[in-house]
């Protein structure tokens, strides 16, 4: 037990460390913590910018190795909103550590995010899903990849025991469904289900994806969700339906075709994350005035 306390307590200090260098670099505190899936990346050099920070300037971070994947992170603003972006995320099938793979947004957090936005690519599990379709996140399954929170709790983190019963808070699923209303954008909603990649699921595996009660599959975005409501944070995510999961079409998966459905669905996605940031500053803006 006395080793699982010091690397707890390592990883501890590893992020007060990292955070002071993030810091260093940010003209303000963050407000909402941005991580850009595959084809998002180009959202970051779109918004107002006050500062930018290589992954390879930050001592010890682990670097991003998906093509497509900056490696960065970027301060600026979207509409009165501070954000802290992640363009290019880290994922457990690179190799890392799961301590390495939330490392990010435990050090969003640590800088003052309280609001967590997740996007990603991902396979259709649902007949409702098509390339192309756009889903806001309700619920998820992580039990196919290590938990991040395994191991010593640093009670500086969060409870030993979190619930998990509102993962994807609802205030912001509200807010994110009325900008897609009001751009005439349709939003399907449902399940995200992560597996460890970095293969594709078999078809066997998706039939028994769609039989736990999951809509949409990938390699990210569900650990680094638990690790956000470890410490409190509240969360929303929307993904980006790439690709029919295996067996729900006939064609063979390729990360090429995933590529370039999303660069050809960007635009309107970046319109949605963009318009729903701006929306949710102006909400915690007049929540605050009306305190």
């Amino acid at each position: 037990m006395g080793k699982q306390y010091e690397r707890v307590e390592a990883c501890y200090r590893r992020v007060l460390e990292q955070v002071d260098c993030l810091k260093g670099n940010s003209p303000f505190v963050p407000q909402v913590g941005l991580i850009l899936g595959s084809g998002l990346g180009e959202l970051a050099d779109e918004i107002q910018q006050e500062g930018v920070l290589d992954y390879r300037d930050i001592d010890g971070f682990p670097l991003s190795t998906v093509s497509g994947h900056a490696g960065r992170f970027v301060f600026g603003y979207i509409g009165r909103m501070p954000v802290v972006i992640m363009q290019g995320r880290v994922h457990y099938y690179e190799g890392y550590p799961m301590e390495d793979v939330v490392l990010p947004v435990r050090l969003m957090h640590r800088m003052g995010a309280k609001i967590l936005f997740l996007t990603n690519a991902a396979g259709g599990i649902s007949h409702k899903l098509f390339p192309g379709s756009l889903m806001l996140l309700t619920d998820q399954i992580a039990s196919f990849v290590p938990s991040p929170l395994i191991g010593a709790n640093e009670a500086e983190f969060g409870t030993r025991f979190p619930d998990m019963s509102e993962i994807y808070d609802r205030d912001l699923q509200r807010i994110i469904k009325k900008c897609a209303m009001e751009q005439g954008v349709e939003l399907q909603e449902g399940v995200y289900i992560q597996f460890t990649g970095p293969a594709y699921e078999t078809p066997a595996e998706v039939r028994m994806a769609r039989l736990l009660g999951a809509d949409a599959c990938g390699m990210s975005t569900a650990c680094e969700a638990v690790a956000a409501n470890h410490m409190g944070m509240k969360i929303c995510g929307i993904s980006c339906i790439t690709n029919m999961a295996c067996g729900i079409s006939s064609k063979p998966l390729n990360h090429e075709e995933v590529k370039e459905t999303a660069d050809r669905v960007s635009g309107e996605f970046k319109a949605l994350v963009k318009a729903s940031v701006a929306a949710i500053g102006h909400e915690v803006s007049s929540k605050t005035t009306e305190s």
